[in-house]
């Protein structure tokens, strides 16, 4: 209630035909508190209840296909199109990969001609890091958030939950920047994504991996390469199957899962499960998966580097120095004390412009040997150092 003391009485007493109008303005003004009021008190409440009561929206997604390719394809699609109202999940596993970082160069990194021999994918992914081997035991997990409410450490405690859940004895603990270590060793680590309101943090969960692979495939001993990009640091890694035997692919999905609708206040959310037949219907998707199958995606966005190959042979010792842009030869220099100097000069010509794998070098040696037309016995030379050269690359 508002006192009009000292204001009502000068009106009335000096000009009474104010009155009308003084009340209409009093009426007025009671009436706008009062709904006023009112539109407050009802606004206060209805907040209030909301946050008592909020469930944030989430979305899961599995994919069901082992296609490495396609999971990180997929992944890229999500974080494009994800619904920037909703905390999503997604959940994948590959066939024996190896995946590097957006920056990294595969050359150095991995062993590419053990990995051609036994099958294995290289896959680049969008996201920055070192190289990982990837294979069926492992799990990976992705989280995608609008970046408002972007939270490295709630993701990374929604897997210590899980792990804990189906029975990892603690302690599980965050390590650095962005490992989970259980007895020690690393069992989980994991990189970052942001870019404008979009925030992804992805990582993968070891269950039961080929150990034996990590060594086979990746950091081979190449003292002579050097390059710009990013080295990948081997850690102490422990498979969790030797100290949870019955510890599996879909054990570690559904405690994911549940972990993930327990942090958000939602039950019995709905799976929705990916194959690669939605390729056909997500023309974004397609386009993206094509882009990762690409040899210009996968090894022409490696970074500049430099190549020195020194070997004797029965003939003579060669000492080849290349320089490497985008995977594409562009600098050569050999040096040797062979009796057949042609064929030198014309190997470094048709070395230049080759993209630096097993079929640029190949197709340099046939053009050579076609040039030359074995003068020298060139042809058999050519051959060894072939041989030599792809081994080595």
């Amino acid at each position: 209630m508002i006192s009009i003391k000292g204001y009502l009485s000068p009106l009335i007493f000096k000009n009474s035909n104010n009155i009308p109008k003084f009340l209409n303005v009093i009426n007025r003004y009671y009436s706008t508190t009062s709904t006023t009021t009112t539109t407050t008190t009802t606004t206060t409440t209805t907040t209030t209840t909301s946050t008592n009561n909020e469930k944030k929206s989430i979305k899961i997604y599995k994919s069901t296909t082992n296609n490495a390719l396609f999971n990180i394809a997929t992944e890229d699609w999500l974080f494009k199109e994800f619904d920037l109202n909703k905390q999503t999940l997604y959940l994948w596993r590959n066939s024996p990969t190896v995946v590097i970082g957006r920056y990294q160069n595969p050359f150095k990194e991995c062993h590419l001609q053990r990995m051609d021999e036994d099958g294995v994918v290289l896959a680049r992914r969008y996201s920055g890091g070192g190289a990982v081997y990837h294979d069926l035991g492992n799990t990976n997990f992705t989280f995608l958030s609008p970046t408002s409410d972007y939270s490295k450490d709630r993701n990374t405690n929604i897997i210590i939950n899980s792990l804990s859940a189906i029975g990892i004895s603690p302690p599980i603990e965050a390590s650095g920047r962005n490992d989970i270590i259980v007895q020690g060793k690393k069992v989980s680590g994991s990189a970052y994504k942001q870019s404008g309101l979009r925030s992804f943090h992805h990582g993968t969960i070891m269950i039961d991996v080929n150990l034996d692979s990590l060594q086979k495939y990746l950091n081979p001993n190449k003292d002579k390469l050097k390059s710009k990009g990013i080295t990948s640091v081997i850690s102490r890694v422990l498979n969790m199957k030797s100290i949870l035997p019955t510890m599996n692919h879909e054990m570690v999905c559904n405690s994911v899962i549940n972990e993930f609708c327990k942090m958000y206040g939602n039950e019995n959310v709905q799976v929705e499960e990916l194959t690669v037949s939605d390729l056909e219907r997500i023309p974004s998707l397609k386009e993206t998966y094509e882009t990762l199958q690409k040899w210009d995606w996968r090894y022409g966005n490696s970074p500049e580097f430099e190549h020195q190959f020194e070997k004797r042979f029965d003939w003579g010792t060669i000492d080849i120095n290349m320089n490497v842009t985008k995977s594409i030869i562009d600098k050569v220099k050999i040096y040797s004390d062979s009796l057949n100097p042609s064929m030198i000069e014309v190997l470094s010509n048709n070395l230049l412009g080759m993209k630096y794998n097993q079929e640029g070098i190949t197709i340099a040696i046939e053009r050579t040997k076609t040039v030359l037309n074995n003068i020298l016995d060139s042809n058999s030379q050519l051959d060894q150092l072939k041989e030599y050269l792809i081994k080595s690359i």
